[in-house]
């Protein structure tokens, strides 16, 4: 492993001569006897760490720092002052320099003080290595889709990111929505700043206050300690909300006092504290009809309601469906290490005409489920759920079918239909899209975009000789 590159600065030859003996069989070391020669030296190479004298005659140490900060604020700075120059120090470290030694120092110390420093540099680095492997993952060409419908809703999750206000996400479950929150805050300006998602669904009715807002020791039985609640977690950066919809009404008056006062009150403590979070929401919801209803807050909705995306089920943007399916093929194989490359043209069909009442989430336990018990290189009709594959088999048993809702039902018939109509089309012209187009009574562009939707592909039913 590369050693770690240190540069020290200072105009006494016996200060450099110590860092030498101190450093020098550790560390890569380059000294500079005055601050004009470490200009010199920061401006054209990379150092991990730059230990600089403050008082020197020409360029001080604070040049150095202002120097060193402007290239490369990674690199740590450590000063040198003497007795009476203690206050310049500290004025350093305000301007951004790490730690600093107070001449006369021990040897061991300033080993130890460099060593902290090097330390602090590789985790800062570490840390913006992870952030951006994260903005990478939650990037908003990761959210999958071509549609129409989902251009619209990455267009407004852009504009989202570049706005630090309040979003509220809604949709089906399973559409996406906590993806779609992450990729809102690692596009945002507090990406930096800590991501903190909770399912209010799942948190107990009597302990949600405490978990949201945080208590006061004794506040109640079982409150042997002080706690933050998860507000005060995400101060600084951004809080998820997944299905609000389920707070209980108590809770909902809390929460809108905090996201009008953008302050929080913790259970048994009369002290409230600024909190500075950006608040996404999501729900599956009618929030606006739960609030008729009485069993939502209008006040808090409207206070959610200030930038709202909702996201379309999976039935209503099929063609998104083999963009997503071929994904999730690929991040299984990789999981499982398994040599699946594909689909099937009939285990596509089957995909792409199911409704998917589960959405995306629905889908990717399948195309998991399929790459697992896959016996070939590709995914097979036979490798599907039975629920699935029922469409390209024959009808759903009964069972099935009574485990939908009626449109969903008649939606999944009239697809079958529509798919069947288009196979025999394809099969009766041999894959010639403009004669089978004619024969449909419909536009050639029509007819591509229906059979884009049901995931044929004419070149699958063209004659080989």
């Amino acid at each position: 492993m590369e050693r770690a590159r240190v540069l020290v600065v200072d105009d006494k030859e016996n200060m450099l001569g110590l860092f030498a003996r101190i450093l020098g069989e550790e560390y890569q070391l380059t000294t500079a006897a005055d601050g004009a020669r470490a200009l010199s030296l920061v401006a054209t190479q990379e150092f991990d760490v730059v230990v600089t004298d403050i008082k020197m005659p020409g360029a001080d140490g604070f040049e150095v720092l202002s120097a060193v900060k402007s290239r490369a604020p990674d690199t740590e700075v450590v000063m040198m002052t003497g007795y009476a120059t203690v206050q310049d120090a500290v004025e350093a470290m305000k301007r951004g320099a790490y730690d600093y030694l107070q001449k006369p120092f021990d040897p061991d110390a300033a080993g130890l003080v460099v060593a902290r420093a090097l330390e602090r540099r590789r985790l800062k680095r570490q840390a913006a290595s992870l952030r951006k492997e994260l903005e990478g993952v939650y990037a908003f060409h990761n959210l999958i889709g071509k549609s129409p419908r989902m251009r619209e809703v990455f267009d407004l999750l852009e504009q989202a990111a570049g706005l630090d206000i309040t979003v509220l996400l809604g949709g089906e479950t399973g559409t996406g929505k906590e993806l779609a929150a992450r990729a809102i805050h690692f596009h945002s300006a507090r990406k930096a700043r800590r991501f903190v998602p909770v399912n209010c669904g799942a948190l107990p009715a009597e302990l949600v206050e405490s978990e949201l807002f945080g208590h006061a020791r004794g506040s109640f039985t079982g409150a042997t300690a002080d706690k933050a609640g998860l507000f005060a977690e995400a101060d600084g950066g951004t809080l998820f909300l997944d299905e609000v919809g389920e707070l209980p009404l108590p809770t909902q008056v809390k929460l809108n006092r905090v996201l009008q006062e953008r302050e929080v009150r913790r259970v048994g403590d009369n002290r409230a504290t600024k909190v500075d979070v950006r608040v996404i929401a999501a729900t599956h919801r009618d929030l606006k009809e739960e609030a008729r209803a009485g069993r939502f807050r209008e006040d808090l909705f409207y206070r959610l309601h200030v930038f709202p995306v909702l996201l379309p089920p999976l039935r209503e943007r099929r063609e998104d469906v083999p963009l997503l399916a071929a994904h999730f093929l690929e991040k299984h194989a990789r999981a499982f290490r398994r040599e699946v490359e594909g689909l099937e043209p009939d285990a596509l069909r089957a995909l792409t005409g199911y409704p998917w009442p589960g959405n995306v989430r629905e889908l990717e336990n399948a195309v998991e489920r399929a790459v697992a018990v896959a016996k070939g290189k590709r995914i097979a009709l036979r490798d599907l759920p039975p629920e699935v594959k029922g469409l390209q088999e024959g009808s759903l048993p009964a069972e099935e079918l009574a485990k939908m809702p009626f449109r969903d039902a008649v939606e999944l018939a009239r697809d079958r239909i529509s798919r069947d109509y288009l196979v025999a089309l394809l099969r009766e012209f041999q894959g010639n899209v403009t004669q089978a187009a004619a024969r449909a009574g419909m536009e050639r562009e029509s007819l591509h975009r229906l059979l884009k939707r049901f995931g044929l592909r004419s070149d699958d039913f063209r004659r080989r000789d």
